[in-house]
């Protein structure tokens, strides 16, 4: 089981999203299994963006297994960054 769950919320048409998502995809392998990896579009899970409050376009959720929010952020973060977010939510 991962440790730790990274959602990017993302839209159609959002070139800052396609930069994000580029952005994970560059680190994710130097993380293997200890991290999951998920996307959802805003427009196809309403439910699940409003419930986790997101009101733009891209944001990056780390979370536990258990669904605790341990960091967010909105923006084209870069890959230090990322990897700084994640080593300090990493128990």
């Amino acid at each position: 089981m991962a440790e730790l769950s990274v959602t990017l919320y993302s839209s159609s048409f959002c070139g800052a999203c396609t930069s994000t998502r580029q952005t994970l995809d560059q680190i994710a392998p130097l993380l293997g299994s200890r991290v999951e990896w998920r996307e959802v579009n805003v427009a196809d899970a309403p439910d699940e963006s409003e419930a986790r409050g997101i009101v733009a376009t891209p944001t990056i959720v780390i979370t536990t297994p258990d669904g605790t929010e341990r960091m967010r952020a909105s923006g084209v973060p870069s890959p230090d960054q990322v990897l700084t977010a994640l080593a300090a939510a990493l128990p």
